[in-house]
């Protein structure tokens, strides 16, 4: 497997991360609970920590960090404005702004249809 190298921005936000939701991190003294060492991955710029690879970068807040690392492009195309947008997820369709205004125009919507048919 190749190691993947970070640049600065991604090894700040590694950091970060790390230091937030590792479970492994000891805060106090900077070093990792599972190595009892200083951590590997916050003194190097590549990719070197399986826990970090596996469970951080998968995470809900890794996965952007992730994108950028590995250089996977997780951009979409928004459906209503069609701008590019960071998806979090693969069933995104809309960005952020125009996703608020969709579920409104839904709801309203739903909310009408109700009204009809509790008229009838």
């Amino acid at each position: 497997m190749e190691v993947k190298r970070m640049g600065a921005k991604e090894y700040k936000d590694a950091c970060a991360q790390i230091r937030g939701l590792c479970a492994n991190y000891d805060r106090v003294t900077g070093s990792c609970w599972a190595l009892d060492t200083e951590c590997p991955q916050m003194i190097t710029q590549s990719l070197v920590c399986k826990y970090f690879r596996d469970v951080l970068l998968e995470d809900k807040e890794g996965r952007a960090l992730k994108a950028e690392i590995m250089g996977e492009d997780l951009r979409k195309v928004c459906k209503v404005c069609g701008q590019h947008f960071q998806a979090l997820s693969n069933r995104a369709k809309y960005c952020a702004k125009c996703a608020k205004k969709t579920e409104r125009k839904r709801k309203a919507e739903w909310a009408r249809k109700a009204r009809r048919l509790v008229d009838v």
